[in-house]
């Protein structure tokens, strides 16, 4: 009987212990099957951003190479823009030289000819000039006026190139 008794219960301990084992496979089988949906919601999120991001990367590949397009018919221009500003420079260069180069020849001959000036301007009234083309034109004739004595016909090409200027930028 004690046999009987023994095997009774070791039948019950066997039978609690697959209760509980059962329990806990259920449990461990719901928490799977609540990861498994997670998994298939995240895969399923992660497909649609690679989608978009493949959109975002075609898009940004597109304006790439619009900006490249761009940039290449830009360049002539900015090659232009350089090179008026290298001109620029040479003329302004070259201006500074000639108003140098005036003044200290004016400063040379106006002590020469101070004196015969001074009694010319009190002989002869002058009317001083309207307008600042008046003046201009006025002081290039007083420049240009001695020929003969030569190195003053460039001068004049300078004159002309800068009206020539003037009336362009107009």
């Amino acid at each position: 009987m004690i046999y009987q008794i023994s095997v009774a219960l070791i039948a019950i301990a066997f039978a609690v212990l697959v209760f509980f084992l059962i329990r806990t496979l259920k449990s461990a089988q719901g928490s799977l099957d609540n990861v498994s949906q997670t998994l298939q919601e995240v895969q399923k999120t992660i497909d649609e951003l690679s989608y978009e991001v493949k959109q975002t990367v075609r898009h940004a590949n597109d304006i790439t190479v619009d900006v490249q397009h761009k940039m290449k018919q830009i360049d002539p221009v900015m090659e232009s823009v350089q090179n008026l500003g290298e001109v620029l420079n040479e003329v302004t260069e070259a201006a500074k030289q000639v108003s140098s180069t005036l003044m200290a020849k004016f400063q040379t001959k106006r002590s020469s000819t101070e004196q015969s000036k001074r009694s010319e301007v009190a002989n002869v009234v002058q009317t001083p000039p309207a307008t600042p083309t008046d003046r201009t034109l006025q002081s290039y004739d007083a420049t240009y006026h001695d020929d003969a004595k030569g190195g003053k016909n460039w001068l004049k090409y300078v004159d002309v190139a800068a009206n020539v200027w003037q009336r362009m930028r107009k």
